[in-house]
């Protein structure tokens, strides 16, 4: 004889939830645990991804400026991204139709070391200080730069910047 009960079937969803929360939380813990050196230094050796780290330094910035400001294609822009994202250096959030962008700390220390000394490297060398000043003057400005008119400004990132400046 089948008997079915509402009580039979909750505790088995119940079941399969827990099952699938452990499979999960597993899954994640292994992607953090494991750490992608060679991605991590492939994603450094990239000038254009040199130049979207230094725009970003302590700040979160939507794609957009990154388009007017290093004058090349969005989905260029989006590709190297992207690849920031998948080496654990940088983290997206959309506010509707935007896409912001900023820098996050790996979590391996060596990595996180290397990231800090390689943003204030970059902070010295001569391009990546005119890049930054166009960014200040199209946060100033954005009228005169045509494809910013509506786009939201620039915010900092609280995480990058050390305790002593905020």
């Amino acid at each position: 004889m089948f008997f079915f009960s509402g009580d039979i079937f909750a505790y088995t969803t119940i079941c399969l939830d827990f099952i699938f929360v452990k499979a999960y939380k597993f899954n994640m813990a292994a992607k953090q645990a494991s750490f992608n050196m060679e991605l991590f230094f492939q994603a450094l050796g990239d000038r254009t991804r040199l130049r979207l780290l230094n725009l970003m330094d302590d700040q979160e910035i939507c794609v957009c400026y990154f388009v007017e400001i290093l004058d090349q294609a969005q989905p260029k822009i989006s590709r190297h991204l992207a690849y920031l994202r998948r080496a654990g250096i940088v983290e997206a959030r959309r506010d509707g139709k935007w896409m912001h962008y900023r820098i996050v700390m790996p979590a391996n220390i060596g990595a996180a070391q290397v990231l800090r000394q390689t943003l204030a490297w970059m902070k010295e060398e001569k391009s990546m200080q005119n890049d930054r000043s166009r960014l200040t003057r199209a946060c100033c400005s954005p009228a005169k730069f045509v494809s910013l008119a509506a786009a939201p400004m620039p915010t900092r990132n609280e995480m990058l910047i050390p305790q002593g400046e905020r």
